[in-house]
């Protein structure tokens, strides 16, 4: 699987799977993907994309890549795009509270969830990145490592990692002890040893490992 995603890395994500579901009757089409399932602050956000049927792999769904592959000025410019000439785009959030209350696989699945609802039209196929949405009465594929296959999923990936990237930034601007601004929430040397020194302010999820234990994070 290592060396099948080293290889992925190397070329864009294409509109292979897209096209199957426009040819097969399927108009409108969502990518859906996630940022921060694994962070230890924060929100975990969802994107969702429909590009307009028969797009071809040109402009800028040639350019469109998995977001962590892009520099975040990069990200910025491609999000502004993807929103102006998607035909259709959208959000779900869900929070810290609710990640330590169900947990990060269902609230993930839940924030996915908002997205789909949030989207007008409403699709009537998903691409999803990883996860199933059994939930949700629609026709759907799931994807290992969609984000590197999948020109929609890809860009919903940009979405939601933009989108949340400014959560954080808002949040260090209530908590700038913490450094949100730089990691994002995720589990830096910088953050940890903000948590070792202050303990956890509103924003982090208490149920996540170091949050978790009654220990100290440094021997």
């Amino acid at each position: 699987m290592g060396k099948e995603i080293q290889e992925l890395k190397k070329n864009y994500p294409t509109l292979d799977e897209e096209r199957k579901l426009w040819r097969a009757g399927f108009a409108r089409v969502a990518g859906l993907d996630e940022a921060g399932r694994g962070a230890l602050a924060g929100p975990v956000v969802a994107g969702a994309v429909i590009l307009p049927a028969n797009s071809r792999r040109a402009g800028l769904w040639a350019e469109v890549q998995d977001s962590q592959l892009l520099s975040p000025p990069r990200r910025q410019e491609l999000a502004d795009r993807i929103r102006e000439q998607a035909a259709a785009w959208s959000l779900g959030e869900a929070s810290a509270a609710e990640i330590d209350a169900h947990g990060i696989a269902p609230v993930t699945r839940l924030a996915m969830r908002r997205a789909v609802q949030a989207l007008s039209p409403s699709p009537d196929h998903l691409l999803l990145d990883w996860v199933q949405l059994k939930s949700l009465n629609l026709p759907q594929l799931s994807f290992t490592k969609g984000d590197l296959r999948i020109v929609s999923i890809a860009a919903a990936s940009i979405l939601a990692k933009v989108h949340r990237d400014r959560l954080l930034c808002q949040l260090h601007d209530q908590f700038p002890a913490y450094g949100f601004r730089s990691h994002k929430g995720y589990a830096a040397r910088t953050h940890l040893a903000a948590i070792e020194k202050l303990g956890p302010c509103p924003a982090h999820r208490r149920s996540f490992s170091p949050l978790s234990k009654d220990e100290t994070l440094f021997d």
